[in-house]
């Protein structure tokens, strides 16, 4: 029998020729990750480990991101890649004890993914690390460190199978492999025992992994036996489900149409970086729920194994991806193969994944995007997933200025677009008249909204929220328009809030926070659910409640204003001040003219909310930005250089066609030869704005006059 031991507690970390003792999980990024220079450097952990008989093996759930292995001052093992798993063979050196060294480095490495990206690279050992001994008959780690044991279910007809295919070290002819297949209540469901490695357990009518509607699993319990000894034994769970994408009808599970409503996560916390433990995990999966989610994308790499169990328990669909991110890298192709092995491989057994993500933005640094080896390099990595798993979906996320007849939007089976139009460029009226060409033009490709969402902090507030403001309530706005969109067309088989929470982006200055990319639907910490969260509610959850927005608006002018209540109820009253004001509606309840009196105001809805707001002789000040600091950076561009191409209404037409952006959009809609024409030059010095004032007048095709409108609503520079 196998034995495992977590060996957390007390290391010696040591950076800089200083040491201290702390444990496991560990980010020595805590304190300076939301800081441009935070340390991106190599530091080592040290402990003493005791003798051990048998087979000794080491596993380090995540470490980044380069980790260099050392007993006793040798190293043994270097695993390159911060998010996935590794194991490493301690066997021939812990017999009388040894010294173990872990050195840790999250540098930028040419072979490594990622190099850019718009998050923090915490460094450290920021999850478990354990000690598991075993016979030497084992299920093998040896397959890029998985469990060794690969579960596949089956439907043929009515019937269901179970595959069960191991890889096992020292599997002699008098070994047996037993697998049996318990339910919830731990009754024997199926069982077989075979001399293989590979066995197929029949399943009569089993109950279905149907989501959050009824998240079913069985355990199934491997084991090696020999004249009815137990030499190792390893369970987990799997679920019986089967899926399919429709380009025109959307996303179906077990036959029943289910239009998945997502929300991206990323993992960090406020000053804790990655070194979260399952507490935190926990407190995400709840809150997720809460909204009434039923999909996440785990961007942008491999996340912690206790969060996929918690999926396949919560019933969530899973798009797990790589953080092959960015900027592309022949240099980094190997490593993106073994980091996208290593994230099918040790989580094939969940029921939760749909899908395995290739590459997230990979053509965002423009130069890198024009190599010769790129659609190539994709290719492979979309074959591989193919090779490892036939039951699932490959998939991409591409930057939303990527021309659609791309190569790189033939490769994968499903394909997800990032949109931010209303944030970064344009108008969000815009995503309606993009998402609608898309289809048009290419109708047999099964996409989604992969990416979408605007900044709001909860310290900034406006009565008339505009682009770029920064304030909760445009958040609002932004979101209102996106959901919208996303709910009328079904082809559209599911989207992808970006994202659940705030979370560290140590590149970023924006709306006055440092460090931050504030663009969640929930703050950093976990603590303050954004008014665009209860909205999502209001559409996605079952439970009957109602929110009045801009609870932390409290200081404003006395006068009157437009209260919004987001609800699932088909009728909301709102008391102000005793007051009592009923309305019908879906979602989003505007209740005008409110009068906000001098003093304190008592707002009240129907399901026991209320929020107080002060009535002055003038709104706090503090509520908003200067334009100096809410200027909104487009990751899209990074150099100071690059900000002067922002568009706005007062750019002439010139800088329009000169945009890098407006000229991919430009040439997409109206072709190289119009972009080019005589016509166009004459009018290179006029504005924007007076282009648009006297396009009647100037003859302007419909179609320039369309493409004008949307730029009107560009960022300003």
């Amino acid at each position: 029998m196998r034995k495992i031991t977590n060996i957390n507690k007390d290391w010696v970390f040591e950076m800089n020729g200083e040491e201290k003792t702390v444990n496991l999980p560990h980010c020595f990024n805590a304190s300076d990750g939301l800081t441009k220079n935070y340390k991106r450097t190599k530091c080592a952990y040290k402990k003493e480990l005791p003798p051990m008989d048998n087979n000794v093996f080491l596993l380090i759930e995540g470490a980044n991101s380069v980790c260099q292995v050392a007993v006793n001052s040798k190293i043994i093992n270097i695993h390159k890649g911060g998010y996935s798993a590794f194991v490493s063979d301690l066997t021939e050196y812990i017999k009388n004890g040894c010294t173990l060294e872990i050195f840790v480095d999250n540098s930028d490495f040419e072979e490594v993914y990622p190099s850019t990206a718009d998050f923090t690279f915490w460094g450290g050992i920021y999850r478990n690390v354990s000690l598991i001994q075993t016979n030497d008959c084992h299920f093998s780690f040896s397959d890029f460190s998985s469990n060794g044991i690969y579960a596949t279910p089956k439907k043929f007809e009515n019937e269901w199978l179970l595959d069960v295919n191991c890889v096992i070290d020292n599997f002699s002819d008098n070994k047996k492999l037993r697998c049996t297949l318990l339910d919830k209540d731990n009754n024997v469901f199926a069982h077989t025992v075979s001399d293989e490695c590979n066995i197929t357990l029949k399943c009569d009518n089993p109950i279905l992994w149907n989501g959050r509607e009824n998240p079913y699993l069985y355990t199934l319990q491997c084991e090696i036996i020999e004249d009815e000894k137990i030499l190792d034994n390893v369970s987990l769970k799997v679920g019986f489900r089967e899926f399919y994408i429709d380009s025109e009808k959307g996303f179906f599970l077990n036959g029943k149409h289910l239009k998945l409503r997502g929300v991206c996560r990323h993992q960090d916390r406020e000053n804790i970086g990655n070194a979260i433990t399952e507490k935190e995990h926990s407190e995400d999966i709840n809150l997720i729920c809460e909204l009434g989610a039923n999909s996440i994308r785990l961007a942008h790499y491999q996340q912690s194994s206790f969060f996929y169990d918690l999926c396949d328990e919560k019933g969530l669909l899973i798009w797990a991806e790589v953080p092959v991110i960015s900027s592309f890298s022949e240099l980094k192709q190997e490593n993106a193969k073994q980091q996208l092995t290593e994230l099918i491989k040790q989580n094939y057994n969940h029921p939760s994944i749909f899908c395995w993500g290739i590459e997230n933005e990979i053509t965002q640094n423009k130069k890198n995007a024009k190599s010769k080896a790129l659609v190539p390099c994709m290719k492979e990595l979309n074959s591989l997933v193919k090779t490892l798993d036939k039951t699932r979906y490959s998939t991409c996320a591409q930057l939303s200025i990527l021309d659609q007849e791309s190569q790189l939007n033939q490769i994968t089976d499903i394909l997800g677009y990032n949109h931010y139009f209303g944030w970064y460029d344009f108008g969000f009226g815009f995503l309606n008249k993009w998402l609608d060409d898309f289809h048009r033009d290419y109708p047999k490709t099964k996409l989604c909204l992969s990416e979408y969402g605007a900044e709001g902090l909860v310290n900034l507030h406006s009565e008339k929220p505009v682009q770029g403001d920064y304030s909760e309530e445009y958040q609002c706005v932004f979101h209102e328009e996106y959901i919208k969109a996303i709910n009328k067309r079904d082809w559209l088989w599911g989207s992808f809030v970006w994202n659940m929470f705030d979370f560290g982006a140590s590149n970023r200055h924006e709306g006055g926070v440092t460090g931050k990319n504030n663009k969640g639907l929930a703050t950093y910490d976990r603590k303050t659910k954004k008014d665009s969260f209860y909205l999502y509610k209001a559409y996605w959850s079952d439970e009957p409640f109602s929110h009045i927005c801009s609870e932390r608006f409290k200081i404003r002018k006395s006068g009157k204003y437009d209260i919004k209540v987001y609800s699932n109820r088909e009728k909301v009253t709102l008391e102000v001040n005793g007051n009592a004001f009923t309305q019908n509606g879906e979602k989003v309840f505007v209740f005008k003219d409110i009068e906000i009196k001098n003093g304190e105001n008592i707002l009240k809805a129907n399901d026991g909310h209320s929020i107080v707001i002060i009535g002055a002789d003038e709104t706090d000040k503090t509520y908003s930005i200067t334009s100096e600091n809410s200027f909104v950076r487009n990751w899209e561009r990074k150099s100071e250089e690059e900000r002067k191409n922002y568009l706005s209404p007062e750019s002439t037409i010139k800088e329009l066609v000169n945009s890098y952006d407006a000229h991919i959009m430009v040439k997409g809609k109206l072709g190289k030869d119009k972009l080019n024409s005589k016509w166009l030059k004459l009018i290179y010095p006029m504005k924007i704005s007076s282009a648009l004032k006297i396009s009647g007048i100037l003859g302007m095709s419909k179609n320039y006059q369309e493409l004008l409108k949307e730029y009107s609503y560009a960022i300003h520079k």
